[in-house]
């Protein structure tokens, strides 16, 4: 589990079927099997190297996340070990199993902040947004700060020490992110789906027993 507060912007580039991340000096020592979250996506220490460690990846993982893309031209990627008991939970719980593919929309600089809007490239995970809930970019716990399409758009709201200590800074309209849904809103939904099917095989039930069909 991850809080989704990056702790350093490092690179990632490909190193034969696998990848390489370097850049992991500011929370470092590393141990293999250690789980980082590289820009949002949990990875597995398989080798150490200086100042960072090689990481297998699966089919699943090049397909689902901007990982392979960016690798294979060395981007900046955020950086983040993974939670330990003992931490406090500054921003939400992030798994690190990204959920689709954002693009961005939009970026504008403010007064006193910088908004990002953002759209859904994977259907089917809008109706996770709403405004002032979690959202995941690129492994960055964020806030909804507001929605439009039913979700499937939606822009935050980045504040200054956030735009300097993170690679959002280098994003720009066109680009391709990773999103993760807030996970309690996810198990919240499915732990209602089943108790509304419940319900529905009790009252069947109770109406068989009692002659209605």
């Amino acid at each position: 589990m991850f809080t989704g507060l990056v702790q350093a912007v490092g690179q990632v580039e490909r190193r034969g079927a696998g990848l390489l991340v370097t850049g992991c000096q500011p929370f470092a020592p590393l141990q293999l099997g250690d789980s980082v979250a590289v820009d949002g996506v949990c990875l597995t220490v398989a080798a150490l190297v200086a100042d960072g460690f090689l990481a297998d990846v699966s089919e699943e993982t090049l397909q689902r996340t901007t990982l392979g893309a960016k690798a294979s031209r060395g981007g900046s990627v955020n950086l983040e070990p993974a939670l330990r008991l003992a931490d406090r939970l500054g921003g939400h719980l992030v798994t690190g199993h990204v959920d689709g593919a954002g693009e961005v929309m939009a970026v504008e600089a403010l007064p006193q902040s910088w908004r990002v809007e953002l759209r859904w490239r994977d259907p089917g995970h809008e109706r996770y947004i709403c405004e002032k809930g979690s959202i995941t970019v690129d492994g960055i716990s964020l806030t909804v700060a507001g929605t439009a399409e039913e979700g499937r758009r939606f822009w935050i709201a980045v504040i200054p020490h956030t735009w300097a200590s993170t690679a959002l800074r280098d994003l720009k309209p066109g680009d391709a992110v990773n999103l993760e849904v807030d996970v309690i809103a996810r198990y919240t939904e499915r732990l209602l789906a089943g108790r509304s099917h419940a319900g529905e095989e009790l009252t069947a039930a109770w109406l068989a027993g009692h002659g209605w069909h």
